[in-house]
């Protein structure tokens, strides 16, 4: 099932959620740049979790938008499980404050751990019932249909306060297989605008022509030709300021308030980013992805041990 484009509507979410405030009315930044939250530029992603179980109407919808949000996909319990294993190695060195219950995430000041080693995530076998389960994999076979199969990398974030992820598509990191992909993003916790959640640019997937050079590219090339552009041609970023971006793009940047359960999944050709952390509490999420079993793989994230973006990903170009 490949995904192109048509029309999307948008959903104005509830003001509270379960004592936590949904609304962008505070000022809201991503990687330093602040963000323009009026009712033309910014909005609320649009739950779909009423179509879980019709198939066809998801694939509509992921044509048409470009993502899916679906709220309370995952039980609460088995996400609270995982988070307190994660909460728990992560607290090993003593990165959270005492004072504090650990379930609150607060870190000490100047810790920022920002990401949760592969070697950590591959062996906790409550994070892997999240990201490969059985309700995960009947979604992606029904949303893809047919059967599925999973990069066997876990990203995993672990975010303090500060910056958030600048503007990119994934397919810059992932495009050596299949280009049908879609990526998976799980909150592990309530995530609150303060602490800064993921967004999707509006009908940014329909920007594909726009944008063919960029999502044409690979962030393991190099220039052999060249021996001072060795290394990494690019870093992947489409900008690194979403403010400007949605201006030159047009469209609104679309986030949530998350709670734990949610979950947001998106084509390999829609722009995303997040918003800076201003919170001294911890945001931890994970990445994943899923495709069709009879479409070629990646080779970078598929293993036991994935060589993910190191020396023998590289691959040398003419410049």
């Amino acid at each position: 099932m490949v995904f192109t484009t048509s029309s999307m509507a948008i959903f104005a979410g509830p003001e509270y959620l379960d004592g936590m405030k949904t609304s962008a009315s505070l000022p809201l930044s991503s990687a330093g740049h602040e963000l323009d939250t009026s009712q033309s530029s910014w909005g609320e992603l649009e739950d779909s979790s009423m179509l879980r179980h019709d198939p066809i109407a998801l694939r509509k919808k992921m044509r048409e938008q470009g993502y899916l949000f679906m709220r309370s996909f995952f039980d609460r319990e088995l996400i609270q499980e995982a988070r307190d294993t994660l909460l728990a190695q992560l607290n090993e060195p003593g990165i959270f404050d005492p004072g504090y219950p650990l379930d609150k995430g607060v870190l000490l000041p100047g810790v920022n751990p920002m990401s949760l080693p592969h070697t950590l995530l591959k062996d906790n076998l409550a994070v892997r019932r999240v990201v490969f389960g059985p309700e995960i994999v009947a979604f992606y076979r029904e949303l893809l249909d047919g059967e599925v199969r999973h990069f066997d990398h876990i990203w995993g974030r672990a975010i303090g306060k500060g910056a958030g992820t600048h503007p990119h598509c994934d397919i810059v990191y992932m495009g050596r297989g299949t280009r049908n992909l879609c990526t998976a993003w799980i909150p592990f916790g309530d995530v609150s605008y303060e602490l800064g959640g993921l967004m999707v640019l509006e009908n940014s997937h329909r920007q594909a022509d726009r944008i063919r050079n960029y999502l044409t590219s690979d962030v393991d090339t190099f220039c052999e030709d060249n021996p001072s552009r060795h290394g990494w041609k690019f870093h992947g970023w489409l900008s690194s300021n979403a403010a400007s971006l949605r201006e030159k793009f047009g469209g609104r940047w679309l986030s949530t308030a998350f709670q734990m359960g949610d979950l947001l999944t998106f084509s390999m050709e829609t722009v995303h980013a997040s918003t800076d952390n201003q919170t001294d509490r911890i945001r931890i999420s994970t990445d994943t992805r899923y495709q069709l079993e009879s479409e070629p793989i990646d080779e970078r994230w598929i293993g036991e041990s994935p060589i993910g973006h190191g020396p023998n990903a590289k691959k040398g170009l003419i410049c």
